[in-house]
């Protein structure tokens, strides 16, 4: 038995080693397989194992603790009276403000003292849902009569205004016509001249010398914007100015605006071209001397608005050039538009601040509407407005009181400043025309450098009543001028409304203008009566108010009162104004 094992053994193990051999020799000359990484990836699936737990309740020891003691009771119910009843809710009740009928036309008329008349009309067509058509008809003149006046002292003023406009889905465009007429006197003759007597011993100044002008404007306007585009909007102008003493003037402005998208931000980019040209048949002191002029002022303006919280601060600089046609010269100009702001406690205390300049247009039609009685003998040119530096607060005290503080420094070259005529005495030119008699205006210019502090505070109490109160205070450096001529240290105003019943309403109008400095001279040599002496225009306080009634939706009367407390103050050297004012009118809607 034993041998049988050992024969069995051995020929296991001899069978194991030749087994042995044949693997390892095949591997060795299968040397294709290599080392390979498996990597077995099985989701993470959490699982909770169960917590530790006390299976045995512990036994109590204690031996202070004592039975719960059983408890018998029952419930004894007893009615009990009650006499309270619960309303019924009752929902709140919104008052509803009753919505006033929007009328498309109106037509005013008044007449009062000097025999003043006021007329307006306006109408607007709805074409189609996405078009209108509007006309505006305005005219104020008065017949005058003011107290010493010794000539013509009436004024008309007409205007017509044609306008059109569609609102389309990516863009609005409108355009309008306008044209005025407007008749003035020159009735600023100064008191030593007014004794003067011409021919027949007779006063030379009266109601039949001719001191009346007319100015005459016609222009196109238009404007565009755009939505989804690069290119967002546009304004255009063309305007004739003229008036009736061979004066002419053509100005013609182009401001586009785009934006383009820089490096992940927005640059707004606004381009402009204006160009204005003009002349005079005569100089002031010479007759038959033509005065031209002719500029274009062409810039662009690009600009990056940075929005950070509470912080909002504009980055921009305008490059402007400006081409004198007719005296072929070229100036090249750089401005900054800088501004910032910055809530230091939200709406109730804002800061800003700014650093911003610019190139103005100055041109005969500005000029004339802000200055009636100037002459047709001007010297135009553009000013250079260098800086305007500021720094201000603004915001609200309460949320029917809010306020603006801001002081400012402004330096700028070739400033327009009125200045009145030179005239003599003598009676060398009187009565050649009717604006070389003491009795107009010309423009001087110079460089002036201006600190200004303005405050304003608006109250709005409710719906009914709302008031404006703002002041503004100015000191001026000039280089060549004497003085800053014809511009006031101290301005204020007030404007208030009161809706004092549903139709019953009244408003309050204050201005007060302080002193101003203008020129009296003499460009006679043989006048030995006048010399350059500077002439204080006295401060003024103008106060106006107005009451209407409604008698409903569509007819409502008015009566102003201006300038009440009669004072017969200039507005410009030798132009008193008219006293007590009063007029009383109608106004009435409608819908064809």
């Amino acid at each position: 038995m034993n041998r049988s094992f050992n024969t069995l053994y051995n020929l296991g193990l001899v069978a194991f080693t030749m087994l042995f051999v044949q693997v390892v020799t095949a591997q060795e000359e299968e040397s294709t397989i290599g080392t390979e990484v498996v990597n077995v990836v099985k989701a993470y699936t959490p699982t909770i194992s169960d917590a530790f737990k006390v299976k045995a309740t512990p036994a109590l020891n204690d031996s202070i603790t004592t039975a719960k003691k059983k408890v018998t009771y029952s419930i004894f119910s007893v009615p009990v009276a009650s006499t309270f009843t619960p309303a019924k809710g009752k929902a709140a009740v919104v008052k509803k403000t009753k919505k006033e009928k929007l009328y498309d036309n109106y037509a005013t008329v008044g007449f009062g003292s000097y025999t003043s008349v006021l007329a307006e009309l306006y109408s607007n067509f709805q074409i189609s849902r996405t078009e209108d058509f509007g006309v505006f008809l305005n005219h104020n003149s008065s017949q005058g009569g003011i107290d010493g006046t010794v000539v013509d002292d009436y004024f008309y003023d007409s205007r017509l205004n044609l306008s059109y406009g569609a609102r389309e889905r990516d863009m609005t465009w409108r355009a309008d016509l306008d044209a005025k007429h407007q008749v003035y006197n020159w009735y600023g003759i100064p008191e030593e001249l007014k004794t003067i007597n011409g021919a027949g011993n007779t006063p030379l100044f009266n109601e039949d010398f001719d001191v009346s002008h007319s100015f005459l404007t016609a222009g196109l306007n238009g404007s565009v914007s755009l939505q989804d585009s690069f290119f967002k909007k546009a304004n255009a102008t063309l305007r004739y100015f003229g008036d009736d003493q061979d004066s002419g003037e053509l100005r013609a402005v182009v401001a586009p605006t785009f934006e383009f998208p820089i490096a992940g931000e927005l640059i707004t980019t606004k381009v402009t071209a204006d160009y204005v040209s003009g002349s005079f048949d005569n100089a002031f002191d010479t007759v038959d001397t033509e005065i031209n002029y002719s500029f274009l002022n062409a810039g662009i303006n690009p600009s990056l608005v940075i929005l950070r919280d509470d912080l909002e601060v504009t980055l921009g600089v305008e490059a402007m050039v400006s081409l004198d046609t007719e005296a072929s010269e070229t100036d090249f100009f750089v401005y900054p538009k800088i501004t910032a702001s910055y809530r230091v406690a939200g709406d109730y205390f804002i800061a800003y601040a700014g650093l911003e300049g610019g190139l103005q247009q100055n041109n005969y039609h500005d000029f004339a509407q802000e200055n009636p009685f100037i002459s047709p003998t001007l010297t135009i040119k553009p000013t250079d407005k260098q800086y305007d530096g500021y720094l201000g607060m603004k915001g609200k005290l309460s949320e029917a009181l809010s306020y603006n503080l801001r002081a400012s420094y402004t330096a700028e070259s070739d400033k327009a400043l009125f200045i009145h005529n030179p005239y003599s005495q003598s009676g060398n030119g009187f009565g050649a025309n009717g604006y070389a008699n003491g009795n107009s205006f010309s423009i001087a210019y110079d460089d002036i450098n201006t600190v200004g502090v303005f405050a304003e505070l608006n109250f709005d109490v409710n719906a009914n009543f709302k008031m404006k109160v703002n002041g503004q205070y100015y000191t001026y450096n000039t280089d060549s001028q004497q003085e800053a001529w014809n511009l006031p240290d101290l301005q204020a105003s007030v404007f208030a409304d009161y809706q004092i019943t549903e139709k019953w309403f009244a408003g309050v109008n204050l201005f007060f203008m302080g002193e101003r400095n203008d020129l009296v001279s003499s460009n006679d040599p043989a006048d030995l009566l006048i010399t350059n002496t500077v002439e204080t225009l006295d401060s003024y306080f103008d106060a106006n108010a107005h009451v209407g009634y409604r008698f409903n939706n569509r007819l409502s009367a008015f009566a102003r009162v201006n300038n009440i407390l009669d004072s017969n103050y200039e507005k410009w050297l030798n132009y008193e104004v008219q006293g007590l004012q009063g007029m009383v009118g109608a106004t009435y809607k409608f819908d064809f």
